[in-house]
């Protein structure tokens, strides 16, 4: 993919100092590329784009198309006249030590409904109803879906004094085990009948009486869009590449699978038939019970795997190049029956191998991806990954502390590979090292000649001098941070996605450091 010698950093934009709760499309933003310019990087690395969980998981999202209007900046709304400067400066606060969702959205969500009703009332531009027009495919379902959410949560908290979970007992009809799952009221399996099955009568009803509400959401898309294309414009006249993520699953509860019913694994009555996840391996002991549900492949195929190629084509529109999450999903993926406790109780079922990248590309050209084929890696994944001609990912973290010739060590890469000292879902290279076994270390120690004292720096000069075609580097690990400042603990629900960092964390060192190592590896611009 790539043909000369690259490296990046690893960054969501959520971790961008911020006064707002969380970090966005604002000036914060353009800062970071001037550093990657400084410090000889060009790649950009960030997670998944759309909406957010209530965790903050950007792999749990209401869409896979829209994106999450928290990143809108407040300051260029002032700019564009949307927003007063004294409306802005009112809601900061002090930076915050960490991204904090809830806070962000008290801060943004009043001024970014106030920001659109200043939008209604100036003439609409060309380049809004362009917007329109051309991503009305995904928008109008989205924009729906969103509003009907708003107004059935309102509604039963209004009758119930609160939001009350919908408890849906799996063995009424979907398996003979006891299970149980819960919704709360406003997942589209909640709503009216007429609504969850779409009919057409009903979804015009509903559009007329939720106008405004659906309006206001085009406008959050418009904005949001605008100011992450302004962004990513900047990034790459400055010769740095936005390498983006594409998660394998979407959720439940989301657009797409209301306004796709057919194209996954439901029941006629709407729940899953079976859901994702992964089997026990490093990081659980009991798998991750993902809980998505799974995609109707054979449906997919017969539609010429229409879904898939919209959705790749406009996360092309919005990124350089794409990670595609759970890689090995696509040559089989780990389905798990609905309403089972954890992810041991499960399979592995067959995925659309090749067929469905042949059709990509015979769609969208040639495929600028980037395989995640971490976990349970079996030859047939491998030669997929291989026949559809991608570079997969290496994490210098799980090379250690065993076989002398393992894939993850350098010596024994190709250069169609990414490396990686560790991913959103690892800890820091600071916090694995001081908890890693001493087997481990000594191994670290020895393979490098390094005494240990900076394993972060050591990590990253390993990745930078190794045969890897592309190397990127979480913040944190250029940062020197320790564990309390990892992404992401699968497996767990709380206290993740919530990292953040300040300017005077990042000194000069740092930039000095990557610009060293980028020359003496031969990966710079130069």
């Amino acid at each position: 993919m790539f043909q000369t010698r690259k490296s990046g950093i690893l960054l969501h934009l959520s971790s961008f100092p911020s006064p707002f709760g969380i970090g966005d499309f604002g000036p914060e933003a353009y800062s970071f590329v001037q550093k990657l310019l400084a410090a000889k990087q060009t790649l950009w690395q960030i997670l998944p784009l759309c909406p957010v969980d209530e965790g903050g998981s950007p792999y749990q999202s209401t869409s896979a198309f829209s994106g999450e209007p928290l990143y809108i900046s407040l300051e260029f709304l002032a700019r564009e006249g949307l927003l007063s400067a004294e409306e802005v400066e009112s809601a900061k606060r002090e930076n915050f030590s960490h991204t904090d969702y809830q806070e962000a959205r008290k801060i943004k969500n009043p001024l970014l409904k106030k920001a659109y009703e200043n939008f209604r009332k100036v003439k609409q531009t060309e380049a809004y109803e362009t917007f329109l027009e051309k991503n009305k495919e995904w928008l109008e379902d989205y924009a729906l879906f969103i509003a009907l959410k708003e107004h059935f949560r309102q509604k039963r908290e209004k009758e119930e004094g609160g939001l009350v979970p919908f408890l849906y007992e799996a063995k009424n009809f979907l398996t003979e085990e006891k299970g149980t799952e819960y919704f709360y009221a406003a997942c589209w399996c909640t709503f009216p009948k007429e609504l969850r099955q779409r009919e057409e009568k009903a979804l015009s009803e509903w559009r007329e009486t939720l106008q405004e509400e659906i309006k206001g959401q085009y406008f959050l898309q418009y904005i949001f869009h605008k100011q992450w294309r302004a962004l990513k414009k900047y990034a790459n006249d400055h010769g740095i590449q936005i390498i983006g993520d594409v998660p394998i699953f979407v959720s439940y509860d989301s657009a797409e699978v209301w306004a796709n019913q057919k194209a996954f694994l439901l029941h006629p009555l709407g729940f899953p038939k079976a859901v994702a996840g992964v089997p026990p391996d490093y990081f659980s002991e009991t798998g991750q019970l993902w809980g998505n549900p799974l995609y109707h492949w054979k449906y997919q195929e017969k539609t010429g795997y229409a879904w898939w190629v919209s959705r790749i084509a406009k996360a092309l529109e919005d990124v350089d190049i794409l990670r595609i999450d759970h890689f090995r999903g696509f040559e089989a993926f780990w389905e798990i029956p609905f309403g089972a406790e954890d992810a041991r109780v499960g399979k592995w079922t067959k995925g659309p191998g090749m067929k469905l990248f042949r059709k990509l590309e015979k769609e969208l050209g040639q495929l600028p991806f980037i395989a995640e084929d971490l976990g349970i890696i079996t030859p047939e994944v491998q030669k997929l990954r291989e026949k559809a001609g991608l570079p997969g990912m290496r994490v210098l973290q799980f090379a250690f502390g065993g076989e002398e010739n393992h894939p993850y060590l350098p010596h024994s890469y190709d250069k169609n590979t990414v490396v990686y000292t560790g991913t959103h879902d690892n800890n820091t290279t600071l916090g694995w090292y001081e908890n890693a076994a001493e087997q481990e270390q000594d191994h670290f120690r020895r393979y490098m000649n390094v005494t240990g004292a900076s394993p972060h720096w050591d990590l990253i000069r390993l990745a930078f001098s190794s045969p890897a075609q592309t190397a990127i580097i979480p913040l944190q690990d250029v940062l020197g941070l320790g564990e309390n400042y990892r992404m992401n603990q699968p497996g767990t629900t709380k206290g993740n996605w919530s990292f953040a960092f300040q300017w005077e964390q990042w000194d000069e060192g740092c930039v000095e450091g990557l610009r060293y190592l980028s020359t003496l590896f031969g990966r710079n611009l130069d």
